[in-house]
């Protein structure tokens, strides 16, 4: 090890650095910081994309949501043995579907069987025979929540993440080699470039923080939506209660 620091870190080899009359160095440490920016970019792009698609999937659930509970109002109006059933499988969906957005896997909400769905079941119990009034608004409120459930859904693999995070570590790794042939002109730079490492380390680490909290939007966290959702569904809570 210490053989092979002191050929590498020899003073022609430094003043080679220094000069880099071929610019070789500079070009990998070039191309490197070209792909980190360009993937970073593009990546945090989709993942905001991801997260706006969200709230404008959200707010047109709630809209049909409260449509929906209106129509159930209307159409059970006088039949008391039938309004407090649909207000209670109403109360099902808000609770345990749309409330739990950040805890139920997407997949798990689109695939389960119509039986356990109680949107299915305010349709069938306000249905002889041919489909009821409140069909189109089944219809359109379990379109906006398969639009939700397709907005949260990941869509980013774990992979991509840990490939991002290696690309930074080959950033960060280019960047002292370029700033050691400065120690043949003014040994005492290194203090200055040492500083100014630790600010481009935590940059980058602050940056990758960032997309990684974006793509798990669905945990607790600055982006996590059950706040603002929270919100949203008070008014209908309030008139199921």
């Amino acid at each position: 090890g210490g053989s092979a620091n002191n050929l590498l870190f020899t003073d022609p080899v430094l003043t080679v650095l220094s000069n880099d009359l071929s610019q070789y160095v500079q070009n990998i440490l070039t191309t490197c910081v070209l792909l980190f920016s360009m993937l970073v970019g593009q990546t945090y792009y989709f993942m905001y994309q991801q997260q706006e698609l969200v709230f404008y999937a959200l707010f047109a659930e709630v809209t049909e949501a409260k449509s929906l509970l209106e129509q159930i109002s209307l159409i059970s109006y006088g039949r008391p043995g039938l309004y407090p059933s649909l207000l209670s499988r109403m109360n099902d969906y808000v609770q345990n579907d749309l409330k739990l957005l950040s805890t139920k896997d997407p997949i798990a909400v689109t695939s389960a069987l119509p039986k356990d769905d109680p949107l299915e079941s305010i349709l069938y119990a306000t249905s002889v025979g041919l489909p009821g009034s409140i069909y189109e608004t089944v219809k359109s409120l379990r379109q906006a929540r398969a639009n939700r459930c397709g907005a949260m859904q990941r869509k980013l693999p774990a992979l991509h993440i840990y490939m991002l995070r290696l690309l930074g570590l080959i950033v960060l790794a280019a960047f002292p080699v370029c700033g050691s042939g400065s120690m043949a002109i003014a040994p005492n730079v290194l203090v200055l470039q040492s500083y100014m490492f630790g600010i481009l380390a935590f940059a980058l680490c602050l940056v990758l923080n960032v997309v990684e909290e974006l793509r798990n939007s669905r945990k607790r966290g600055a982006y996590n939506v059950d706040g603002i959702l929270e919100v949203m569904v008070g008014g209908l809570e309030q008139e199921l209660e």
